[in-house]
């Protein structure tokens, strides 16, 4: 079962205490954080990305609504309300909360919020997994038949054929594509996704909506926060990913058996 990692968000130390002590209690649970403001919690949820956080809404400065707004946050990790205010129940769940503890709370009435986050999130991961396991099928699938092996570039008047294994990664370029073979660029009439659907499997990693990587040109990858990546090629170059391809780069890392 997954270890759900915990944030808790609240502006009362008391109040953080008592939750992060229960927490301790819970099996199967950490509690990676605590937060006594809003933009503390904006900051480790987008930096540690927890799968649940038990956030009071009244805080100096952001407001719980006001943290869940931030674009930064997408997707949202799974919230439990805690607050002193009934007031603020409906337009909790309209964010779609799993639950609205409300204070003063006791342990059973925590448990139960709790159990209810656990189903809810055993129910995503298992949608994840599913989706995993199609991704593999299709990755499968096509390594069964031969990728794109050569590509035609013009240079100097002349049609030349060079390995795609040869390029270290691919950049669009408006209606062309740039090559990047060590210290030699060429421009190829195609787009960069015509390229991406023709080349195995595997092969190259889509980074950016301008960049394909070569997989073997690939040293090492850094995580700059905020889900972006620098990639450190062999050929010392760094590339930047964008945070639209985050799940590329997880799914390259796991391959690898690394931390994403």
């Amino acid at each position: 079962m997954k270890v759900i990692r915990a944030l808790v968000v609240d502006d009362e130390p008391l109040a953080r205490a008592r939750i992060v002590k229960l927490l301790e209690q819970a099996e199967g649970v950490i509690c990676i954080g605590e937060c006594k403001n809003g933009r503390e919690a904006l900051r480790q949820m987008r930096d540690y990305q927890p799968d649940l956080v038990f956030l009071d809404i009244e805080m100096p400065d952001l407001n719980g609504f006001d943290v869940l707004q931030q674009e930064a946050l997408k997707p949202l990790p799974f919230i439990i309300f805690v607050t002193a205010y009934d007031q603020y129940a409906l337009k909790a769940f309209d964010v779609h909360a799993v639950d609205y503890l409300l204070k003063p709370y006791d342990d059973d009435r925590f448990e139960q919020a709790l159990a209810h986050a656990r189903e809810q999130i055993q129910t995503r991961e298992n949608a994840e997994l599913h989706q995993k396991m199609v991704h593999m099928l299709k990755q499968h699938e096509a390594q069964q038949t031969p990728g794109l092996q050569f590509l035609e570039v013009k240079d100097k008047g002349r049609t030349l054929e060079i390995n795609v294994l040869d390029v270290q990664y691919f950049e669009a370029d408006g209606n062309y594509l740039i090559a990047h073979t060590g210290s030699r660029r060429h421009l190829i009439r195609q787009t960069l996704q015509s390229v991406a659907d023709a080349l195995l499997a595997g092969q190259f990693l889509r980074i950016h909506r301008s960049l394909l990587v070569n997989t073997n040109a690939i040293e090492r990858v850094q995580y700059d926060g905020n889900n972006q990546y620098t990639l450190h090629l062999h050929s010392g170059q760094a590339l930047a990913s964008s945070r639209g391809y985050k799940t590329e780069i997880h799914q390259y890392l796991e391959a690898r058996g690394e931390d994403a």
